[in-house]
């Protein structure tokens, strides 16, 4: 594959799970601010469901060579260390 072809990829690739990971982050949230309980089931289910789908799409852009997998570690990393904030925002409600 062409290198510059391969980059643009790349950095497609990047984009699109940066903005998967922006849109789980605003759906925290949205949440924190409309539930005020973490701890619901729910709210738990929810956000799991879509760590998971974003750790898998992380996975496959890394197996077709899109991304390093540190760069989708940190990618999770960043996104886990919003969610915690977020968290003990609420719970300082």
């Amino acid at each position: 594959m062409d290198t510059e072809v391969q980059e643009t990829y790349q950095e497609k690739a990047i984009m699109q799970l940066q903005a998967d990971a922006d849109k789980i982050a605003q759906l925290i949230k949205v949440q924190m601010d409309h539930l005020t309980m973490p701890q619901c089931p729910l709210y738990e289910e929810v956000l799991d469901t879509q760590m998971y789908g974003l750790s898998r799409e992380i996975d496959f852009a890394v197996k077709l060579g899109l991304i390093e997998r540190e760069r989708g570690k940190n990618i999770l990393s960043v996104l886990e260390k919003e969610m915690n904030i977020l968290h003990e925002l609420s719970i300082k409600k």
